[in-house]
């Protein structure tokens, strides 16, 4: 069995993504296979639950109040329309949802209305996840209480890349509130964003921090950038396609026993990429049209994809099966 380590280096990580690639995909698979079903995909949806005027100024994100972008700003939504999302996710197979606001923290109000969506998706079978940005302890224990299963809050990038991209909180910041929650008891859910102009050491550095975590994320979405016309970033030049797969077998490697997520940007990848991705080690993704305000492959899509590659959705006890891709299935 893959030990779980917290004390990588950066040099051993750059190590891995200086591999040969069919030494590097063996790796991963191997360490994959230790932890994990190879033919079974973990499937979250993502609902935006407030959306625009966003005070951070992430330089990737669409919903910054900082950037010039055509999006519609939104209040929070009702809890009965989070409740009809839910139901139609879990009618299309999820097993869990997952909810994002636009907010560098919620308020002490927000956090009572975003509490009572907590419990109403808990309600409909589904594990749930919030994205709210920053989280003081005692709002990490409330949710904890509310049965909040997860809480994602991203390293974007390396501690030395972090200030090209978000001035209005620090690298600092976001490891206090993954603090707060593992301390809640909460499962973390903690990734980053590739083909923001990062270097490969930054990528090393990323993948480095994550799992020198004391405690390694359960879930760790890796996102391709999404660029957006307005951004600062719309004009950065793209990833190479098998980078990006060098660095899920890599994310793989260095955190064995969490679910490694295919995230944003899953637009812009072939079928191939994908399958190449699955191959080094990644076994969840987000499912439905849209992440948050960016596009995402339809659900006919994705089943037709794990039909050609023998993939079977994984259902909520973390087994597979026909049944699993029943509800899915008949819906597409």
């Amino acid at each position: 069995m893959s030990e779980l380590r917290h004390d990588w280096t950066t040099e051993e990580v750059e190590t891995l993504l200086d591999l040969p690639l069919n030494d590097l995909i063996f790796r991963a698979q191997s360490a994959h296979r230790e932890h994990f079903d190879p033919n079974a995909v973990q499937v979250s949806t993502l609902l935006s639950i407030k959306t625009g005027a966003c005070p951070e100024d992430c330089a990737y994100c669409p919903q910054s109040a900082h950037h010039d972008v055509e999006l519609e700003r939104e209040r929070l939504l009702p809890v009965d329309e989070v409740v009809e999302a839910a139901r139609n996710a879990r009618a299309q197979g999820a097993t869990r949802f997952c909810m994002g606001a636009a907010w560098r923290n919620p308020t002490d109000k927000n956090l009572e209305r975003v509490i009572e969506m907590v419990r109403a998706v808990k309600d409909e079978g589904l594990e749930t996840c919030m994205t709210l940005g920053m989280l003081k302890a005692e709002q990490a224990r409330r949710l904890s209480e509310a049965g909040l299963d997860y809480y994602n809050h991203n390293l974007d990038t390396s501690p030395e890349f972090y200030g090209h991209i978000i001035s209005t909180r620090t690298y600092q910041d976001r490891l206090e509130t993954l603090e707060h929650v593992r301390e809640a008891g909460m499962n973390v859910c903690c990734g980053g964003i590739l083909g923001m102009g990062e270097s490969r050491r930054d990528r090393a550095r990323m993948l480095q921090q994550m799992a020198n975590l004391p405690k390694h994320p359960e879930s760790v979405p890796i996102n391709q950038l999404i660029q957006v016309e307005g951004t600062p970033l719309q004009d950065v030049e793209n990833i190479d396609p098998l980078e990006f797969v060098r660095s899920i077998a890599v994310a793989r490697i260095v955190m064995p026993a969490s679910y490694v997520r295919l995230s944003a940007g899953r637009t812009e990848m072939s079928d191939e990429m994908q399958a190449l991705c699955f191959l080094a080690g990644a076994n969840s993704l987000f499912y439905g049209d849209t992440l948050l305000t960016t596009p995402n492959p339809g659900e006919n899509h994705d089943l037709a994809l794990f039909e050609r590659l023998g993939l079977q959705p994984e259902t909520a006890d973390g087994h597979t099966g026909e049944d699993a891709a029943e509800p899915a299935a008949r819906s597409a």
